[in-house]
C-alpha cells in the first residue's frame, strides 16, 4: 500500500489535517519518527500523520520540576536538557523516539516499581481528537484535580484517541549514585522470593530483576556475564552516603555475593530496560512477549509455559514483569498459562503476525464495550490509528 504522509508543523495544521481526514473518511496513521511503529497491530490507513515537525521545548522550569514540549520533540534532546540540570524522567523510559510516542505507548522501565509509569508522570496534554476538535487536558501542576484526568487516559492509548500536539511531564532529580547487589545461582522461584524480601525492606529498592543463566551470560557487564549461572539484581539509588549505608545493610541481610558500582549499574539496568537482548537477531523464528503477572506467580507461569514451549525468559519489577521469547503461534499457550491473572503483550513480531494476532491481552466483554464507548467519544468515525490496539476498534 502506498502511504501519503502529511507533515504539519503547527498544532493548527494538525487540526486541518484531521478535519480533512474526517470529511474524506480517510483513516490516519499517527506517527512521530516511527520508532514505536512495531508496537501494537499494524494500522490499515492510506495516509500517515507525521507529527515529528512539531518539535521543541516550550517551557522547562527545573525549580518546579515541570517540562512542556511539543509532541514531536526527540527524547534525546529532552534527556540531554534534563541531564544538564541533574534531572530525569523517573519512570526510566527506553531510548529514542519522541515525547508524544513515549506517552502514547505508555512505556516504563525497571524503576516502575518505585516511580510509576509514563501515565503517572504526564500532567497535561494538548491535541486534536478524531472529531477534529483541538483541546487541552490537565495542567502544569502535579495536583491537578479539575475535570477528567485526560492526560492519564492518553498514556498508553497508542494514538487511537487523539493526535497529541503538546505534553507536560513531571521531572525529578536524578540519583546522585547507584549500586546493584548481585546474588548468584538462585532458581527462578528462590530469586523472586528474594526480590520480594528486598522490596519489603526499608532500604528503598528501585530495581529488582532476575536473569536466568542464559540471559545473564549475554550481558555486557563482566561480573554478570562471568557469573556462570543465574544472577539476581537489586538496585539502590540516591545520595552517595545513603546508597553506601543501605548497600552495607542490605548486602548483609540478603547475603549478596557482589556489588556493582555506578557505571556498571547504569549499563546493566539499561540492558534490563531494553529486554536484555532476548530474541535479538532471531528474525521471525522467535517472538518477544511481556507478561504482567502477580510477582509470586511469575515462576509458576513460566514453568507452565515451558511444559509446551521452548522459551527464554527474565524477570523484572520484582517478578511482576516477565520478558519471554517464544516460537511463532504461541499466543494461545502463553495466555492460557495466565490462570492466576495478568496479561500478555506481543512486543516484537513480523507485521503479518501482528496483523493476525491479538497483540494486547483480549478484553472481557464489559471492558471491550467500555473501550468502544471511549473510542467513540473521542473518535466516532474511527480515523485515528484504527485497529492499532484491537481489531475493529
Amino acid at each position: 500500500m502506498t502511504i501519503t504522509t502529511l507533515k504539519p508543523e503547527t498544532a493548527a495544521q494538525v487540526t486541518d489535517a484531521v478535519r480533512w481526514a474526517l470529511s474524506a473518511g480517510e483513516p490516519l496513521e499517527i506517527l512521530g519518527i516511527g520508532s514505536r511503529r512495531g508496537l501494537g497491530r499494524p494500522v490499515q490507513a492510506g495516509h500517515a500523520l507525521d507529527l515529528s515537525g512539531l518539535s521543541g521545548v516550550i517551557a522547562y522550569e527545573p525549580e518546579e520540576l515541570v517540562l512542556t514540549a511539543l509532541a514531536g520533540t526527540p527524547m534525546d534532546l529532552i534527556r540531554a536538557m534534563l541531564a544538564d540540570r541533574g534531572q530525569h524522567l523517573a519512570f526510566e523510559p527506553p531510548e529514542g523516539g519522541t515525547l508524544g510516542g513515549l506517552v502514547a505507548s505508555g512505556l516504563a522501565g525497571p524503576r516502575r516499581i518505585s516511580a510509576g509509569s509514563a501515565r503517572d508522570h504526564t500532567l497535561g496534554i494538548a491535541g486534536v481528537s478524531g472529531r477534529a476538535e483541538a483541546y487541552k487536558g490537565g495542567g502544569k501542576v502535579v495536583k491537578n484535580v479539575t475535570g477528567y484526568d485526560v492526560p492519564k487516559l492518553m498514556a498508553g492509548s497508542f494514538g487511537t484517541l487523539t493526535a497529541l500536539t503538546e505534553i507536560t511531564v513531571k521531572v525529578l532529580p536524578a540519583p546522585e549514585d547507584t549500586a546493584t547487589l548481585l546474588l548468584f545461582g538462585l532458581d527462578d522461584a528462590a530469586a523472586v522470593a528474594m526480590l520480594d524480601r528486598a522490596l519489603r525492606s526499608p532500604y528503598e529498592v528501585s530495581g529488582a530483576a532476575h536473569l536466568p543463566a542464559g540471559t545473564a551470560a549475554r550481558s555486557g557487564v563482566a561480573d554478570v556475564a562471568g557469573a556462570g549461572g543465574a544472577v539476581t539484581l537489586v538496585r539502590l539509588e540516591g545520595f552517595g552516603p545513603s546508597v553506601a549505608a543501605r548497600v552495607t545493610m542490605l548486602r548483609e541481610e540478603l547475603r549478596a555475593d557482589a556489588v556493582l558500582g555506578r557505571d556498571e549499574s547504569l549499563a546493566l539496568w539499561r540492558e534490563v530496560r531494553d529486554g536484555a537482548g532476548l530474541g535479538e537477531g532471531a528474525g521471525g523464528d522467535t517472538h518477544l512477549w511481556k507478561l504482567s503477572v502477580p510477582p509470586s506467580t511469575g515462576p509458576s507461569t513460566v514453568e507452565t509455559i515451558r511444559r509446551t514451549l521452548d522459551v527464554e525468559v527474565f524477570y523484572d519489577w520484582g517478578g511482576g514483569l516477565v520478558w519471554l521469547t517464544a516460537p511463532p503461534d504461541s499466543a494461545a499457550t502463553i495466555r492460557a498459562a495466565l490462570s492466576a491473572g495478568g496479561h500478555a503483550t506481543l512486543v516484537r513480531a513480523p507485521e503479518a503476525v501482528r496483523a493476525a494476532t491479538d497483540v494486547f491481552q483480549p478484553l472481557p466483554d464489559p471492558l471491550m464495550a467500555l473501550s468502544r464507548r471511549v473510542k467513540e467519544s473521542f473518535d466516532p468515525k474511527g480515523i485515528l490509528n484504527p485497529g492499532r490496539m484491537y481489531a475493529g476498534l
